[in-house]
């Protein structure tokens, strides 16, 4: 497989007297837990049994106890935890359709027929250390007196509501939304007051539908790129959340016509005559600065931005609206596939503009990190819900959904991902505060 530039926000610091003091409050901090934090169940290094009531991975029909194992063990900082292969896990998954009242019904691969369940049975395994299965417990304690958001389109919502489905062995959220439209909601952990909140903003920067129909009858879009969509640039300081997970890419695809300062500077794919044909990345890389450059600007703004990069789609045979489709069983080895094409165009982009902002967001005392999901999901072509997102229609034409993601399934990873990091920023917060004292 051709290595793909896989630059990472983690670096191995020169060991000083103050990691010996580091070390030693953590020791006694894990100590402690258990008798503050009863649901803290997982201390570090040990394999523990959970019980939890969910259904049968075999049936997803009825309600039973199911022991699961949690690994918890600390790995060194310097492993490289987006690069490796995806290994058996005979405990997957850690919910069904029948117990998540959070998943979309064109992710609902298990209700609509999918028969085969083995893809359900993987677990991402770095090289040279482990990625420990996604403690519900852990996260909603770590995240007690926060606030999270997902901004972006489909492919977040579809995250987001993975997050809720693996956090329901523990809690259910109430709805808190201001109103009843559906791109915009918030939901809230009562025991922990932890509110989750979604944005839909799938292009990120100000967005008109100038034809609902378009030349590929997908739409016809005007993209302002130099203008973030204030529908969520505007909420994020307002609500200081703390932690912010952005993502976009799939509908940079769409035809559209590209606005700076107001006035036409080209298109994707408009046909329309007198205006210059460029190309989608470079829309898409406009308006990801854009987008980033807000979040640097956001004076009261204080927490941490993940740059989550794309999921590359798995259409084989043809297009998504050519009859291409998404049949294979299991994931691939590393040496099996390469990312290509438009996904390696818009992941390049990605890890340079999220470079870039980390870079001069360092300065201000902002805080970015890169959510790499791009190596991991382009090894799993089989976890896409394909015809298994609705009931047979002959009467409508309905494509194969290989954008998006089952659930559960492969998805419910990233999950395993953003709490990993999520303890990197504790490390991290507790090395600032013993440098200041």
């Amino acid at each position: 497989m051709e290595l793909l530039p896989f630059w990472r926000n983690f670096s191995t610091a020169q060991r000083t007297p103050r990691i010996l003091i580091l070390v030693s409050l953590t020791l006694i901090i894990l100590g402690l837990i258990p008798l503050y934090h009863p649901f803290y169940r997982y201390p570090a290094n040990l394999v523990v049994d959970h019980s939890s009531k969910i259904a049968s991975p075999l049936s997803y029909g009825t309600t039973t106890t199911k022991y699961q194992k949690i690994i918890e063990q600390d790995d060194e900082d310097t492993c490289d935890v987006f690069i490796g292969e995806w290994v058996r896990n005979p405990d997957a998954p850690y919910y069904t359709n029948m117990t998540c009242w959070a998943i979309h019904e064109h992710q609902n691969c298990m209700k609509y027929g999918r028969p085969d369940i083995d893809f359900l049975k993987w677990r991402w395994k770095p090289k040279g250390c482990d990625l420990p299965i996604f403690n519900p417990y852990q996260f909603l304690d770590m995240m007690r007196n926060k606030s999270m958001a997902f901004i972006g389109d489909s492919v977040g919502r579809n995250q987001m509501q993975s997050l809720i489905c693996l956090l329901s062995r523990v809690e259910y959220p109430i709805d808190i939304s201001y109103d009843t439209d559906q791109n915009f909601r918030r939901w809230k952990y009562t025991t922990y007051n932890f509110t989750l909140a979604a944005y839909w903003s799938p292009f990120l920067v100000t967005v008109k539908e100038s034809d609902p129909d378009g030349p590929s009858h997908t739409g016809l879009f005007n993209l302002y790129l130099d203008e973030p969509d204030p529908k969520w640039t505007t909420q994020i300081e307002n609500e200081q959340f703390n932690y912010l997970i952005l993502n976009s890419a799939h509908w940079y695809t769409r035809c559209s016509i590209y606005y700076e300062k107001n006035q036409i500077i080209g298109c994707h794919y408009c046909g329309l005559p007198n205006i210059t044909d460029l190309s989608i990345n470079y829309g898409y890389q406009k308006a990801l600065k854009t987008t980033l450059k807000a979040i640097n600007s956001l004076e009261n703004f204080k927490g941490v931005t993940f740059v989550r990069t794309i999921a590359p789609s798995h259409f084989e045979g043809g297009e998504w609206n050519k009859g291409g489709n998404c049949v294979r069983q299991g994931p691939f080895r590393s040496n099996e596939t390469t990312l290509d094409g438009i996904s390696l165009e818009f992941y390049r982009t990605q890890v340079e503009e999220f470079k870039v902002a980390a870079k001069e967001g360092k300065k201000k005392g902002k805080r970015f990190r890169l959510l790499d999901m791009t190596q991991a999901m382009l090894l799993r072509p089989d976890g896409h819900p394909s015809k298994y997102g609705h009931w047979p229609n002959a009467n409508v034409v309905l494509y194969n959904d290989c954008v998006h993601w089952c659930l559960p399934g492969p998805i419910d990873t990233w999950s395993d991902f953003l709490l990993h990091m999520l303890k990197l920023e504790g490390r991290r917060a507790l090395e600032e505060s013993l440098q200041l004292k």
